[in-house]
């Protein structure tokens, strides 16, 4: 039995069931024994591969966007370039070498990193030796200082958050306790969500409702941010672009799906981020919220083709192939492919429009 798990069931026992949140918050951000406090867990060694990981093409891209959205800011002398949740730094180590052809760009940009994993940072501060001197934090509001250009990608599916089970009787919480021989168990709460916690809407029985309060409350955060210092930010996740039920809660090790409960600390867990309510957390905190757009046609607009034909060129056969088959992992449409799966959501200063990779953009709800 894993050391956390060990420590839920004493929690439990002693406090009574936990709400998903909690379980998610300690399962990933426990200070000893925490899934991303202790590993690496990222490439084809650890238990999934991000986008920034399958091809430098990518953390290119995203940097050719932070470009020209600091140049529509009217390239500030001084900016925060902030990435959240940053991984190995390999997607900001790609967005700064692409961003060498921009003069000034690099000169005005200061490096700001949130990350809590003492393990990562130490990751991340190989990646980027030589390149950056980064700044790093353990909060999002202290990376955020006068104009910024912020980056989250796959950061959002990782927020804790609660689930509501629609029963006979009106919603329940989904918790997490013991079942008759001291394992944990997903159950349910005896009385409906006190206070503001009950959902708004209704359902038919079964339904599942998320409620992503971690998720909202940063994207908030970022969208009055930029909507009062000016800059913009970019998520990247997946998911889908339109509301739903269902229950995303999900658990995954050695690239593969395992049981949400059977090693807490030991597999990464994920939910499906609701593009459509972080687009209108966005706009409720005075940004202009752009897409979400499919990530597929989003780096193919920003010209993800014809950078691969570049590569491609000076390669041999092998990398030719190589790079041939991430663009198209990058691009695979379908509901499972990449390219359809992953969504783009940006956010702005409302003065900051259009911006590059979406066709439609939203202005802030009036009054």
């Amino acid at each position: 039995m894993s050391g956390l798990k060990a420590e839920l069931i004493r929690l439990i026992t002693d406090e009574g069931p936990i709400p998903v949140s909690r379980y998610m918050a300690l399962a990933l951000c426990h200070p000893r024994h925490g899934y991303y406090m202790t590993r690496d867990p990222f490439g084809a060694e650890g238990d999934f591969t991000t986008a920034p990981e399958i091809s430098q093409m990518f953390g290119e891209m995203i940097g050719l966007w932070a470009g020209h959205l600091w140049q529509a800011m009217g390239a500030p002398s001084r900016f925060a370039l902030v990435e959240l949740g940053p991984g190995r730094g390999t997607l900001m180590a790609d967005m700064l070498r692409a961003t060498r052809i921009l003069p000034g760009f690099h000169l005005a940009a200061s490096v700001h990193l949130v990350e809590t994993s003492p393990v990562l940072r130490n990751v991340q501060a190989a990646t980027l030796a030589g390149k950056a001197e980064p700044q790093w934090h353990e909060r999002v509001e202290t990376a955020l200082d006068g104009p910024v250009i912020v980056i989250a990608n796959e950061l959002l599916d990782a927020l804790p958050l609660d689930q509501f089970v629609m029963t006979p009787q009106g919603w329940r919480e989904r918790l997490v306790g013991l079942d008759g021989e001291g394992g944990l168990v997903f159950g349910l709460a005896g009385e409906a969500p006190s206070g503001g916690a009950s959902p708004p809407m209704t359902g038919q029985e079964g339904a599942i409702l998320e409620q992503p309060a971690a998720a909202l409350g940063l994207v908030s955060e970022v969208a009055s941010h930029v909507a009062s210092f000016g800059g913009g930010a970019l998520f990247i996740d997946y998911g889908p672009a339109e509301s739903g039920f269902g229950d995303t809660l999900q658990a995954m090790a050695r690239h593969r799906f395992v049981d949400l409960l059977a090693g807490p600390g030991e597999a990464d867990l994920t939910v499906h981020v609701d593009f459509a309510r972080m687009g209108q957390a966005g706009l409720r905190a005075g940004a202009a919220a752009h897409g979400p757009a499919r990530q597929g046609d989003f780096l193919l607009t920003l010209g993800l083709a014809e950078r691969a034909q570049a590569l491609s060129r000076k390669a041999t056969p092998d990398q030719a192939r190589a790079i041939g088959a991430a663009f198209d992992r990058l691009t695979q449409r379908g509901e499972t492919g990449m390219g359809d799966l992953f969504k783009v959501l940006a956010l702005s200063h409302p003065a900051l429009l259009p911006l590059p990779g979406f066709d439609l953009h939203r202005l802030p709800e009036q009054g």
